[in-house]
């Protein structure tokens, strides 16, 4: 398992599509490979919102990844669980608004859940792909 609080700023959600990618790569699955491309892309839509919708001035958000060969399970915790988040229809002309329809076409399941230790909210993806690739150490 690998987790990360981080700062509730794009820039927190940039370091955490960079931490996922890392620790995939370094779990044995490859940069260029599907799973850690779907996985590094849905942390980056997750990690977004927790900035965007999930924040509350001086509270972090934290990456959660944990890897049970071949499905990996990213979670984003953030401080706001006022609203879990859904799928709703953009407008055709919206620039926001199809993260989460990306997240569940990449996804083989994903939810969000009301934090039970605290305040605010899990919003969490599953990604099944193949066994990793085993590194020489």
């Amino acid at each position: 398992m690998f987790s990360q609080q981080l700062s509730s700023t794009p820039r927190g959600a940039r370091l955490a599509r960079r931490l996922v990618a890392e620790r995939l790569d370094a779990w044995g699955w490859p940069y260029a490979s599907e799973l850690n491309e779907a996985v590094t892309l849905i942390t980056a839509e997750l990690a977004a919102n927790a900035v965007r919708h999930g924040r509350v001035p001086g509270r972090d958000f934290r990456i959660r990844l944990t890897a049970t060969d071949p499905t990996v399970r990213i979670e984003v915790e953030d401080a706001k669980g006022e609203q879990l988040p859904a799928i709703r229809p953009a407008g055709g002309d919206a620039e926001g608004g199809r993260g989460l329809v990306l997240v569940a076409a990449l996804a083989g399941r994903w939810g969000a859940d009301p934090r039970t230790d605290g305040v605010g909210k899990t919003v969490w993806a599953e990604v099944r792909g193949h066994e990793p690739v085993r590194k020489p150490r």
